[in-house]
C-alpha cells in the first residue's frame, strides 16, 4: 500500500499550484477541446515521468538541469509572445488549434528535471516501479482535470482577449522563472 499511497500524496501535494498546474489552467482557458488537451498533458506525463521511473534519475544526471531549465524557459517565452502577438478580437482568437499537441509538448518540456519527475525516479528506486508509475499518474491526472475545469470556468466569466494577454504574460514569466537559476549561475561562472 505504501507503493501507491506515499507516491501518490507526495506527488499530488508537489505539483499542487506549480507551473505545470498553472500551465494546464492556463491552455485550458484558450480551447474548448478539453478532451484533447487532457490526453496531451497525461501523454506528456506518461513520457516523462515513465522515463524517470524506467531511468531513475538518469536523465538529471546526464543532461545539466541548467541545460534543460534554458530550453523549458525558452519554450514557454516563445509560447507567451505568440499568445500576446495573436491576441485578435475574432471569436477563435483564444481557441487553441491543437490542444492535443499544444498540452503534451508544453508539459514534456516543463517536466524535464522537474521535481516531480525527479520523485517518480527516486521513489521507483525504493517501491514497486509499476506502483509508483499508477500512482504518479493518478495523481497528476487528477491535479490536470482540477486544472482544466477551473481553467474552463474562467474562460467562461471572462474576455477572451484578456485571458489571452493573461495567459501570454503567465507562459512569459513562467518562461523566466525557468531562466533565472541557470543565468544565474553562469554570471557567477563568468565573475
Amino acid at each position: 500500500m505504501h507503493d501507491l499511497l506515499i507516491p501518490f500524496v507526495t506527488i499530488g501535494l508537489a505539483e499542487l499550484g506549480d507551473k505545470t498546474q498553472i500551465t494546464v489552467f492556463c491552455l485550458a482557458s484558450k480551447t474548448k477541446k478539453y478532451i484533447p488537451l487532457l490526453i496531451g498533458v497525461i501523454l506528456a506525463f506518461v513520457v516523462v515521468d515513465g522515463l524517470a521511473i524506467l531511468l531513475g534519475n538518469f536523465i538529471s544526471h546526464q543532461v545539466p538541469t541548467n541545460y534543460l531549465k534554458i530550453i523549458s524557459g525558452i519554450v514557454f517565452i516563445i509560447f507567451g509572445i505568440f499568445t500576446l502577438v495573436n491576441n485578435k478580437e475574432s471569436e477563435d482568437a483564444c481557441e487553441l488549434k491543437k490542444p492535443l499537441l499544444s498540452g503534451f509538448w508544453l508539459i514534456l518540456v516543463s517536466e524535464m528535471g522537474d521535481k516531480t519527475q525527479i520523485a517518480s525516479g527516486l521513489f521507483a528506486t525504493k517501491y514497486n516501479s509499476l506502483l509508483v508509475f499508477i500512482a504518479a499518474i493518478s495523481s497528476l491526472f487528477l491535479l490536470s482535470i482540477l486544472a482544466i475545469f477551473l481553467g474552463r470556468l474562467i474562460f467562461k466569466k471572462l474576455n477572451r482577449k484578456t485571458i489571452s494577454y493573461i495567459s501570454g504574460i503567465i507562459f512569459i514569466i513562467i518562461g523566466i522563472t525557468f531562466l533565472y537559476e541557470p543565468l544565474i549561475n553562469l554570471a557567477q561562472t563568468l565573475l
